[in-house]
């Protein structure tokens, strides 16, 4: 079965604690995966084998946000002090000597990595993950219920014809309501490799509206139905040149 010519990023499904910070971690496990994307390795699993590259890490977002730019300090931030629930991680605050080797260690390889993959034979990036049913604190939307899916198409790192397409596919497959970049339009991930090849961030609520499985389910036919249309308009063009080619000798 052939690939979907896909790259996908699943920054946020780790749980490990980096050996370097363990000793300062104040966070409880509960705390830890609340922080992260809970239930994201079990979605998007279904998606390792189908597509061209797969790329994701055990580290946990508490420690090192891999969606966010290393100059980027907020508590919320790429090495943050503060989970999105606002909970302290540490109990002294880190050194930048300790900060700067978290990003040599972790942050910078794995974008590296994407930066490595990225390739013509691709159609698209996705940075993949899930999300709170009603945002969290720290959020955009604190307080407010989510969409079942939030496609975010980092307003310019994907064609718009691209990013409406995507929402239509993923329309046919989830029973709820689809958005494109509400809440959310895309993050660092989405917006800096864009500049590579076309990227998108996709986000999938935790409500309990269906299983992992099912979820990883309708995201693997909403993308093989994307790959498709796309090809199949593609290949259309092609021959609409040709055709206007042949019509000029």
């Amino acid at each position: 079965m052939d690939r979907l010519p896909l790259l996908i990023s699943v920054p946020h499904a780790g749980l490990a604690v980096p050996s370097e910070v363990a000793h300062l971690n104040g966070l409880t496990p509960k705390e830890i995966a609340e922080d992260g994307d809970e239930g994201a390795r079990e979605i998007y699993a279904i998606l390792e084998n189908r597509v061209a590259h797969f790329v994701t890490t055990d580290l946990a977002r508490a420690f090192v946000d891999l969606n966010r730019a290393e100059d980027d300090i907020r508590k919320d931030g790429v090495v943050k002090t503060h989970t999105c629930w606002d909970v302290p991680i540490y109990l002294t605050p880190l050194t930048p000597n300790l900060i700067e080797m978290l990003l040599e260690r972790y942050h910078r390889p794995y974008h590296r990595r994407l930066t490595v993959l990225a390739g013509a034979d691709l159609l698209l990036g996705l940075d993949c993950h899930t999300m709170a049913a009603q945002g969290p604190p720290v959020g955009p939307d604190p307080g407010r219920a989510r969409p079942q899916v939030c496609i975010g198409d980092g307003n310019g790192a994907c064609r718009r014809d691209w990013a409406e397409s995507l929402v239509d596919c993923f329309r046919k497959q989830f029973p709820g309501e689809v958005t494109l970049n509400q809440p959310f339009s895309g993050g660092y991930i989405t917006r800096h490799h864009s500049k590579e090849m076309p990227w998108v961030q996709v986000e999938l609520s935790r409500g309990p509206f269906a299983s992992a499985a099912q979820k990883g389910a309708w995201v693997l036919a909403a993308l093989t139905a994307w790959v498709n249309e796309v090809r199949g308009r593609e290949q259309f063009v092609a021959s609409q040149v040709a055709r206007g080619a042949e019509d000029c000798l």
